[in-house]
């Protein structure tokens, strides 16, 4: 009889196991599909008019990666397809290993579609995790998604692949909707966190009229439309670029980008290529003479900047608002945070920081790169450590954050 009992219960959780491990098809978000297609630098030129006449409707560009690479044909794709009559899309590979990262990289994103006009959800890319545990990388893929839509005012879509979407992402990112990718069936299928899909990506070997060679192809639904197509004007730090203010003439030094000179002088990448008429906006070399328009503001000593940061083990209140040069009522006011000293690892705090403008203080301000040091971002200032840490109220001159502003 036990045995009997004993098999039972093990044939139950067998089964109950299938139940949860189980992968189910889920279903368009709307009956009205869309053909689409997805492309970037590798497709090279396209005719959209040929597309057009194939019978596409959507197409999703590729904008840019990382912090540094605009991809060289989004410009070209974006007016041609938008001269065919397509509807248009931007998506961005994300890079980020960490929460400041992201908004950082979001910033980015924002500067370089400034002055489109998209028709489609802003999409996120994020694949590649490295050794980033599931917790980081939906911290990550939160803060670069509440960014990129606070920034541009549009609203953002999730692309993943069904293992990523099912198993990697988690609850936190069902609130948006989801771009899958899933080749060789005819509906994709995932086990929990989205019941609905608003893109599918179905074969990444598609040949479509007036491409050379593959191309991935894509349905959608018609949520993949934004109400507000208006175009977007912002930078990475919410200012637009379209205002009138001052030209500045700087000499490009070694590491510079134009993404952190745009983030430094709170204007867009799109505004330096078009003062510069730079060809190519991943080029530029040590020595080369920019000029930058920076916004009518510049002259103030200082500005508020928002700053998300996320609690690590350790971290008390007290010590980050020492690291920030602000006070605890100030935090816990902004993230109404009612008991002052609790705080728990991963929470993602808002802090308004004041940032000193270059031109009114004389000071420079530098964004940490991957692999930056204080030693040798002193040397390369022609200043030291001592006083990087004393402009900066720095607790650990051995720590320091990629995105992190330091005043030199």
């Amino acid at each position: 009889m036990k045995k009997i009992k004993l098999s039972f219960v093990l044939i139950l959780i067998c089964f109950l196991q299938m139940i949860f491990s189980s992968v189910f098809a889920i279903s368009p978000s709307s009956d009205v599909i869309y053909n689409g297609i997805d492309v970037s630098e590798y497709q090279g030129y396209i005719n959209y008019s040929l597309v057009k006449n194939a019978g596409i409707d959507v197409v999703y560009i590729r904008t840019s990666e990382g912090t540094n690479f605009v991809d060289p044909y989004f410009r070209e794709n974006y007016n041609n397809a938008k001269s065919a009559g397509l509807k248009v899309g931007f998506y961005h590979y994300v890079t980020s290993r960490s929460v400041e990262e992201a908004v950082v990289e979001a910033d980015y994103f924002a500067s370089v579609i400034n002055g489109t006009s998209p028709d489609c959800l802003l999409a996120m890319d994020f694949e590649y995790f490295g050794g980033l545990s599931n917790s980081e990388v939906n911290s990550i893929a939160q803060a670069f998604m509440q960014r990129i839509e606070e920034v541009t005012g549009k609203k953002a879509i999730v692309y993943s692949d069904a293992y990523n979407a099912g198993n990697v992402f988690d609850s936190t990112l069902s609130s948006y909707p989801l771009w899958i990718a899933e080749y060789g069936v005819n509906e994709p299928q995932l086990y929990r966190n989205w019941s609905y899909w608003t893109g599918f990506q179905y074969s990444d070997t598609g040949r479509i009229s007036g491409i050379n060679g593959n191309v991935d192809l894509d349905k959608f639904t018609e949520n993949i439309f934004l109400d507000n197509t208006e175009e977007i004007s912002s930078s990475g730090d919410n200012i637009s670029p379209q205002n009138n203010g001052v030209d500045v003439t700087i000499t490009v030094q070694a590491g510079d980008t134009l993404a952190e000179l745009a983030y430094k002088y709170g204007t867009t990448v799109e505004s330096i290529v078009r003062l510069n008429n730079i060809q190519n906006p991943n080029l530029i070399y040590v020595g080369q003479t920019l000029v930058i328009r920076t916004t009518e503001n510049s002259q103030e000593n200082e500005e508020n900047s928002t700053v998300y940061y996320t609690v690590r083990s350790g971290d008390t209140l007290s010590n980050i608002a020492r690291e920030y040069n602000i006070t605890v009522q100030s935090i816990a006011s902004e993230n109404n945070i009612s008991n002052p000293n609790l705080i728990y690892v991963g929470q993602i705090l808002t802090i308004e920081t004041v940032r000193y403008d270059v031109h009114a203080t004389g000071k420079t301000i530098y964004f940490v790169r991957f692999g930056d040091t204080l030693s040798e971002i002193a040397q390369k200032y022609g200043t030291t450590v001592n006083e990087l840490v004393r402009l900066n109220n720095i607790q650990n001159p051995n720590l320091i954050y990629v995105g992190e502003k330091i005043i030199i």
